[in-house]
This record gives structure tokens, sequence and C-alpha cells, in this order.
């Protein structure tokens, strides 16, 4: 582990921007290995599906609800990602979901602006109490599509969200006028960086148009207290129990396909998220 989790220091700088990214917060020798077993990953290519951007591209996703014992499960396990979770949300948190964002090069589509809540808002999550760990798997750059932030902007609270293709987008004329008023921050990341960031910032990132991927791992948490009050595709509250950092070099390149453990893969079908705005 190169780095340690967050500290309560970096409070004031997610509270003001909604983000807040944490630079070699895993080691060469652990991002490698994610991204080996990632990459190799038959199962988890196998649970993949796609997401229209209304632009023309597809984005590809694997998104599984409980972190299991594997690899991917150490790392959205570990103390130095959850004990930072908790930080920025004050209290114990359990794993609402991970996915891994697979966008290949040449073909890798775009995501439209949205916030997380406009999806999870429909899973009876009553607050925004959740944030998302982005770990970067590959280099992330403009040329290859990073990610795209307006800070600032989880203060303007819940925006109204429709259909962008097969994604939920968030209400453009809002947008617009936010992106007058709010910073555009382009991430770049290198791998092994973390970004953490709330469920009601604007983010969105381009087509992959490069020759590079961009892979990454995207671990989502939700504060016990906010323990949604309906059953949805999500998991409701789940004691997650932590393991040391270590864990994720012992773990070493165990895959899906190397456990028993039930992860409750999310396929496309299941999904409700974003289909169910074009019902309510």
């Amino acid at each position: 582990m190169a780095a340690g989790p967050l500290g309560k220091e970096v409070l004031s700088e997610y509270e003001r921007k909604g983000f807040v990214l944490a630079k070699g917060m895993f080691s060469k020798e652990e991002i490698d290995l994610l991204r080996r077993a990632a990459k190799e990953d038959r199962e988890l290519d196998q649970h993949s599906f796609g997401r229209g951007d209304g632009e023309g591209g597809t984005v590809r996703l694997s998104l599984w609800n409980h972190p299991g014992d594997t690899i991917y499960g150490m790392f959205a396990r570990c103390e130095t990602i959850v004990n930072s979770a908790e930080t920025i949300l004050d209290g114990e948190v359990y794993h609402y979901h991970s996915k891994m964002i697979m966008k290949d090069a040449k073909v890798g589509g775009a995501w439209a602006w949205h916030q997380d809540y406009g999806y999870w808002y429909q899973n009876g999550v009553l607050f925004p109490l959740l944030t998302s760990a982005f770990i970067a798997v590959d280099p992330a750059t403009k040329e290859n599509g990073c990610m795209q932030v307006l800070s600032g902007s989880h203060q303007m609270g819940r925006i109204e969200h429709v259909l962008t293709g097969d994604q939920a987008g968030a209400d453009m004329e809002r947008v617009h006028e936010a992106e007058k008023r709010l910073e555009l921050v382009y991430v770049e990341m290198d791998p092994g960086d973390v970004l953490f960031f709330h469920s009601n910032l604007l983010h969105r990132s381009d087509q992959n148009k490069s020759d590079k991927p961009r892979w990454a791992m995207i671990c989502c948490y939700n504060a016990a207290r906010n323990d949604p009050y309906k059953e949805a595709h999500h998991p409701r509250y789940t004691p997650l129990h932590k393991v040391p950092d270590s864990a994720i070099l012992e773990a070493g390149l165990k895959r899906f396909s190397d456990t028993s453990s039930n992860v409750a893969w999310l396929d496309s079908a299941k999904d409700e998220s974003a289909r169910s705005l074009a019902t309510s």
C-alpha cells in the first residue's frame, strides 16, 4: 500500500468541491495485480454489459453487489479505502456495489452528465450519504476519456434525470447553467490514484477514441445509517468486514472463477435505475 487512508484534513475540500483525489493510494504492484486479474478474467468479461451513450458509442461494464473474497473484494474491503469512506461519510459504511468500467481503446463509449444519486434515489435511498472510490486501473487522460466533474455541483442537490441512450442523464438545462458558474475539471489520473466523489457530483466522460484503454474499478459505499427503506437491485445494509491492506497482495490473482462466494452479479436486465425513468 503506497499511502494510508484519507484524514479529516481533506473534509473541507471534499465538502467544498464534492471530490478529493488521493494520489498514489495504491502501489504499482497492487494495481498491476488488479489490472492483470481484470483483463484476464473471463467471468468478469462474461458478466459485462453495454450502456449506449446516445452518441453512437457504448460503455462496457461489469457490476456486482457484494465484495466477496477475490482481489476485487480485497480492494473494496481494505482498510485504506473503507476507512477513507467512513471519514467522508462520518460513520460506518457498507458496500453498495462495485463495478469495473471497461473503456476500451477506440471503441469505449461516453457517459452523459449525471449524478449517481440520480440513479440511486430510485432505490429507496433517502439521503445522498454515499461516496464512490474511483480506482484508476489504467492511466486516465483527456485523450482516453477521463472523468470530468463540475466542481461544487453536489451543492445543487439532486437534479432531475432523463434517459440519454441507455443511461440516466441529468437535466441538460440545469447542467448548461451550472457549466457557466462552476469549474470544469478533467480528472487525469495515474494507475493507483483514487478519486472519492459525492453522490450528487455532476460528472461525465468522453468516448475513448485513443489507442489506450481506460479501465477503472469503482467501489460505492452507503452510510449504514442511510439504509434504504425498500428492496432494490442494490443491497440494503449488510455489515462490511474490513481486511488489512496486506490482503490485496495476499489475494494475488484470485479472480471470480477462483471462488464459490456469491457476489450477486447485476446484469442489464436487473438494473432498473435508468429504465425506471422511462416509466415514472
